[in-house]
């Protein structure tokens, strides 16, 4: 596949590349005194965030001038850019903030091309664990270079689940996010939040998690490199009622073809709004 006189090797290269300038800024800040801004009652953000996705989109914007741009703290100022059929680079310049924050080491940069809306190359970047994930439509995923597969687990009952609980704190939120964990926790053998969406998505690519799923997450700014690791990994990306993904959804599951209609099953004995 090429656009604009340039293939997806070539893109997938200058997202490395820029992954892995952002991934240095955050190693560099990891163990040093933030600069913390809130977005919401738990939502923050930091100067590193913001120098990061600078950095990103001013490599990106270089190279390929004639696409489109959507950023987390770009939007959270202007607003989302609808997304179209054009080439658009959809970046996370640090996903897991809380947890950079507080030195947790479930942090990364995650940068992902869409192409006609659908997503098209994957790079996702933890500098503190030194895991670069990424992937091309078609042309399989990996970690470090080393091809990776989703699990081959069969069994909800067996199955390590991930989720997250978002940033709302409103009640109604609350309940129904714990009122869908509660119904889980017996059908599955634990669940996990690892509070980054990129990286929970990574971890079923890789088959460290069976599921993951999140309703209510930032934007597509959080799922847009993962859906491509996940699906060239061998799994399955579906909005959670079991219909298609949308990365503008704010809506996301993921697992392997085995678990998908048994998760779907068993989460809409709660059911989602």
């Amino acid at each position: 596949m090429a656009t604009n006189g340039c293939s997806t090797s070539g893109f997938l290269s200058v997202a490395v590349e820029a992954a892995k300038d952002a991934g240095e800024v955050i190693r560099k800040g990891f163990h040093q005194t933030k600069c913390v801004e809130h977005k919401g009652s738990v939502d923050l953000v930091t100067e590193t965030d913001k120098a990061c996705e600078e950095l990103i989109f001013s490599k990106l914007k270089r190279k390929f001038p004639e696409h489109k741009f959507i950023g987390e703290e770009t939007s959270a100022i202007s607003g989302i850019d609808e997304l179209t059929d054009d080439p658009t680079w959809i970046v996370d310049p640090l996903d897991g903030t809380t947890n950079f924050v507080h030195g947790f080491p479930y942090v990364c940069v995650s940068i992902g091309l869409t192409i006609n809306k659908i997503p098209t190359i994957g790079v996702v970047y933890n500098p503190i664990l030194d895991e670069l994930y990424t992937a091309v439509r078609g042309q399989g995923a990996f970690l470090n270079g080393t091809a990776i597969k989703v699990s081959s687990q069969n069994e909800l009952v067996k199955s390590l689940l991930a989720t997250e609980v978002g940033t709302k704190r409103d009640k109604k939120n609350i309940d129904q996010i714990t009122n869908r964990i509660n119904s889980l926790l017996s059908k599955v053998r634990s669940v996990r939040m690892s509070g980054s969406c990129a990286m929970n998505l990574c971890c079923v690519a890789r088959g460290q998690v069976d599921i993951f799923y999140e309703i209510g997450f930032g934007g597509p700014w959080d799922v847009a490199a993962g859906a491509v690791i996940v699906q060239e990994a061998g799994g399955v990306v579906f909005d959670p009622s079991g219909g298609d993904f949308d990365v503008t959804s704010h809506r996301i599951s993921a697992t392997n073809g085995h678990l998908k209609d048994l998760f779907v099953e068993a989460l809409m004995e709660q059911q989602i709004e």
